[in-house]
């Protein structure tokens, strides 16, 4: 059975490896404070013992200076305590003289002296021991030191005495305790620490990952939100722009995919426009000539001049259908000119109230000061925005308001004229707002679904653009955007 996962995420590798360079460098520097603190201690220690003997020996100098070995024995049996373990004096000849009772089986301690031959006043030996009573280890810390009498540089003896090393090893317990809490405390600060940095790191990360895959699936409108000023979001901010540089290239290849879709639309028109315009036109014109003949004669009752009126409208709509068709499909120049908007719109504004006067519409006009011209083919863009306005009033029953903007504005680093036109009408069902401006697509009885259509032939050879906007209420709202191509 596999206990180690084949796979680690990159948090958990982080984490992992800030964990142990933290338990190295946590031990590293408890070990070195350790070693530190038990020196400290043990110097203490002998600082200690070294003060001990010396006191001692300056109570028995004048005892030892007349060989009053029982007034030296009183003396040291007196300063024994629970530090202070044996005590014992040499004499002059290094031979032993004096010791207390702890020492009295144990002649690996009182045979012999440790002081070189040739001594002084700072003269010390120090040895630390290991000695059993019964059961018990007693860790000693063992003093030797001359003993001189007052104004001589001879010396008159030495003393040994044993301190007990048990505080001093409590003591270190105690700080090696301390690290090792202290050691903990640190570790599991910087482990809380490390594994917030981690996260802070790998989140975004994450993040940038999930985005690749949402973006690998086509959603370019995908954003990351950028926290941070230093490399990961500098990555974010480059992913960003990729989606967005990538949304834009889907945009244009849809773009460029419906005006492929569309010329290939113009083409199937095109030649069905010729046949219909070869095979309807001239037999249509022998209709319409015999109906106006026959209705000239005076013999008809009214009947019969009614059906002779309906079959004259019948055959006006097929001519109109005939040449609607044939100048969507035609590829016209434009004749280019310089104009304002604003003319052209107030001009088509004229045009359809002397077609409409039956309904009450107030027209509301917000016209931005100032604007520029534009270079446009004047008769075809009256065409457009006549067939817009007229859309705006149709929609409206009896009586409405049909609302016309005209503002400047910039659309992705370059400047357009906007043209709105709302109205409070029936408005555009959702289902057919994508569908508008396709050809033959309308929702008129007596339309032929060819004016938005070539509407938007007309402004795309312009360089701009129409499209419905989605508002708030009732109606509806055409926006045409066309391009400012110089001001003149």
């Amino acid at each position: 059975m596999r206990i180690w996962p084949t796979r680690l995420s990159l948090s958990s590798r982080f984490l992992l490896a800030v964990t142990l360079l933290l338990t190295l460098l946590v031990a590293a520097i408890l070990f070195i404070i350790g070693k530190r603190e038990v020196n400290i201690i043990f110097e203490e220690s002998r600082n200690r013992g070294v003060l001990i003997a010396r006191h001692i020996a300056s109570l028995n100098v004048e005892p030892l200076t007349f060989w009053e070995t029982d007034t030296i024995k009183k003396n040291i049996d007196a300063q024994l305590d629970a530090d202070l373990v044996y005590v014992m004096f040499y004499d002059r000849f290094n031979a032993p003289l004096v010791w207390t009772d702890f020492l009295q089986a144990r002649r690996d301690i009182t045979c012999c002296s440790h002081l070189p031959e040739t001594v002084d006043e700072s003269t010390t030996h120090f040895e630390a021991k290991v000695l059993l009573e019964g059961k018990r280890k007693l860790h000693i810390l063992e003093v030797e030191m001359p003993v001189f009498a007052k104004g001589s540089t001879v010396k008159w003896g030495s003393i040994k005495i044993g301190l007990s090393l048990d505080d001093m090893r409590t003591e270190v317990a105690k700080t090696s305790l301390m690290l090792i809490l202290i050691g903990l405390i640190g570790l599991s600060v910087g482990i809380s620490g490390a594994a917030l940095l981690v996260r802070g790191i790998t989140r975004p990360i994450q993040r940038l990952a999930a985005g690749t895959i949402r973006v690998s699936r086509g959603d370019f409108s995908h954003k990351i939100q950028v926290e941070s000023r230093d490399e990961i979001g500098d990555l974010a901010r480059s992913f960003n722009q990729m989606s967005s540089k990538l949304l834009a290239t889907q945009h244009q290849m849809e773009e460029a995919s419906r005006r492929l879709v569309q010329a290939e639309k113009l083409a199937s028109i095109g030649r069905m426009a010729a046949t219909i315009a070869h095979e309807i036109r001239n037999p249509l014109t022998s209709v319409k000539l015999n109906i106006q003949k026959v209705s000239l004669t005076e013999s008809l009752d009214e009947t019969e001049r009614e059906h002779l009126k309906i079959a004259q409208e019948g055959t006006g709509h097929i001519e109109r259908f005939i040449k609607e068709l044939l100048n969507f499909t035609r590829a016209s120049e434009l004749n280019l000119n310089p104009f304002t908007l604003e003319q052209i719109v107030e001009e088509s504004i004229k045009l359809l109230r002397d077609t409409c006067p039956e309904k009450s519409i107030a027209l509301e006009r917000e016209y931005e000061p100032g604007l520029p011209e534009v270079l446009v083919d004047g008769d075809k863009l009256r065409q457009v925005i006549s067939n817009v306005l007229r859309n705006a009033y149709e929609a409206i029953e009896t009586q409405g308001r049909v609302k016309v903007q005209l503002l400047q504005t910039e659309v992705e680093g370059r400047a357009f004229v906007r043209l709105r036109v709302s109205d409070d009408g029936l408005g555009i069902p959702d289902k057919d707002s994508e569908n508008i401006f396709e050809p033959f697509f309308t929702t008129k009885p007596s339309g032929v679904g060819l004016g938005l259509a070539n509407a938007r032939k007309i402004l795309e050879q312009h360089g701009g653009a129409i499209r419905v906007v989605k508002g708030e209420g009732r109606g509806s709202t055409f926006e045409i955007l066309l391009p400012l191509k110089g001001v003149l």
